[in-house]
């Protein structure tokens, strides 16, 4: 509109804009758009006593075509396109499908009982079919669910991580005091512990120990669970200092209830205390085996210690306990036993290192490429450029490095060169 009905008063717009339209109307690629894109605020009574020019700085203009768009051209990143797909797969709803619902049902006589619902439940695929039927099921008369088939439905939704159903079916059982069993609960623990809700866990486990049935108090298989649960949380140091204050409190508990501590269970208290940097907790537990609990240690337990060791550079340590390890017919883990080379190679322990990762090589234990090029760098720094050299050749000529490992390792060869002719020598 070119002109404004105000009052019964024909109110012309202010020349300035006038001016404006005249000028940028035949640029615009849109003239019709840019003409109506200007929104005067004339509208206000109160800019009537404006100037033209406070009332032009007022106006809203469309964006000119020089500048950018509002939305990317660029495709989605990978990360995007990930977070979306598990948003709308979080918001997707499940469907039932009503002809294998209505045939799981015909399946079952009239007056059926809880071992021929849950064997029903046990032979159906579909979670979602399993669900309907313990729901319809619940609704028959004098028909009443007992742990038989609650366990099973739960593990159904708990495969299928249809956890918000499952947590649903866990509180109508939950408001039925007397039924449960500490195979039923320890189910619940578990899948709760995949859903990463490690709260809810916690809270059925102190249902468990607050229950006055006895075949529901927890057993050392649900402690083991949850001690599980809390060393797959950490992803540093802090993180699994925080949460092995919680285990060092339940693994209390256990024990001062009269539950005997496994194999399994002692070993998460040492791999905890490893990855919390408290290696002498983790080394008093290991001492403590076959002494105070009645389990002897196993490769794992030597496995934390000898990696924990390593990473706080005690290599005598280490080496102690790998001696006792080999005497016992133990090997070490790939990780482990990368630990300590490198370990050796940094504290200046070369040839030590190159016994050990020989004895790696021949226990069939894979060499990573940090610890190739930490050994053959510290044999740099100590001046021994030509055994570098033999060392790398041989590992060439026996097949232990491939055609792209050889010359990264070259090239930390040729970074520790000092003049260029040694180099050109060095590559053929």
């Amino acid at each position: 509109m070119r002109y404004i009905l105000s009052k019964n008063k024909i109110i012309s717009p202010p020349s300035c804009i006038n001016a404006f339209h005249s000028k940028n109307l035949a640029k615009s690629p849109f003239p019709i758009l840019t003409q109506y894109s200007v929104i005067s605020s004339y509208l206000n009574p109160t800019a009537r006593k404006l100037k033209d020019l406070d009332l032009l700085a007022q106006t809203q203009i469309l964006p000119s075509p020089k500048f950018s768009t509002f939305y990317s051209t660029k495709a989605p990143s990978r990360s995007f396109r990930k977070r979306n797909n598990k948003r709308a797969k979080a918001n997707s709803r499940p469907i039932l499908d009503e002809a294998k619902f209505q045939r799981a049902i015909s399946q079952l006589p009239s007056r059926f009982t809880n071992e021929e619902l849950c064997n029903n439940i046990t032979l159906e695929d579909d979670p979602l079919v399993c669900l309907e039927l313990f729901n319809w099921a619940s609704q028959q008369h004098r028909f009443r669910h007992d742990a038989s088939t609650y366990h099973v439905t739960i593990k159904k939704l708990g495969i299928a991580k249809m956890y918000q159903e499952m947590d649903d079916v866990v509180n109508q059982l939950l408001a039925v005091r007397h039924i449960g069993n500490e195979a039923l609960y320890n189910s619940i623990i578990y899948y709760f512990t995949e859903a990463r809700k490690l709260t809810r866990a916690v809270n059925i486990f102190k249902h468990m120990k607050s229950s006055r049935n006895l075949d529901c108090r927890p057993s050392i298989k649900t402690y083991n669970i949850l001690l599980t649960a809390m060393l797959s949380r950490g992803r540093n140091s802090y993180i699994n200092h925080m949460y092995m204050e919680t285990m060092r409190c339940l693994f209390k508990q256990m024990v001062d209830d009269g539950v005997e501590p496994d194999i399994f269970s002692l070993n998460s208290m040492i791999k905890g205390y490893v990855l919390s940097l408290h290696v002498n907790d983790a080394l008093r537990v290991f001492h403590q085996m076959g002494v105070v609990y009645k389990c002897l240690p196993n490769s794992f337990s030597y496995d934390y210690l000898v990696h924990g060791l390593c990473a706080q550079g005690r290599t005598n340590n280490a080496r102690e306990l790998f001696d006792e390890m080999k005497e016992k017919g133990f090997v070490l883990s790939n990780k482990s036993f990368n630990s300590l080379v490198n370990a050796l190679a940094l504290g200046g322990e070369v040839g030590e290192a190159v016994n050990y990762l020989w004895e790696m090589i021949d226990k069939h234990r894979s060499v990573d490429l940090i610890t190739y090029k930490t050994v053959l760098d510290e044999i740099c720094r100590q001046g021994r450029i030509g055994e570098a050299t033999s060392l790398l050749k041989e590992w060439q000529e026996k097949d232990l490095v491939d055609g792209i490992t050889y010359r990264e390792l070259l090239h930390v060869l040729e970074d520790d060169f000092g003049n260029s002719n040694d180099r050109e020598r060095f590559r053929y």
